[in-house]
């Protein structure tokens, strides 16, 4: 709002400032691909773990992966995407399994 100054002519009308909406973070995609060595046990595990998937929608999920080569296991602000895929990496390379995960823009 700009300062008032006594020399110009009220109109009667007031002024009002509009503040702008926060924008809404954007989304992003973890995106799980198939291989021929990660089991589909490990694969529903980390789904149930990492991202509270129940028992029925991991399998679903995981059946995703096996038959057409990827999967989303779920849909997070950049930042908790970045961290669900490098600790489910970790996981996964320290039981030996090769799982790739990637991140896509919603």
């Amino acid at each position: 709002m700009g300062k008032w100054n006594p020399n110009e002519e009220l109109s009667g009308e007031l002024s009002v400032e509009r503040k702008k909406k926060p924008k809404k973070p954007s989304q992003w995609k973890v995106l799980l691909h198939n291989d021929d060595y990660t089991t589909t046990e490990f694969v529903v595990d980390i789904l149930v773990r990492y991202f509270q998937k129940g028992p029925a929608e991991a399998t679903q999920i995981m059946l995703q992966v096996h038959h057409k080569g990827v999967g989303v296991a779920g849909v997070y602000t950049k930042d908790v995407a970045e961290t669900k895929v490098y600790e489910v990496t970790l996981e996964a390379r320290a039981q030996g399994m090769p799982l790739l995960l990637t991140l896509e823009r919603e």
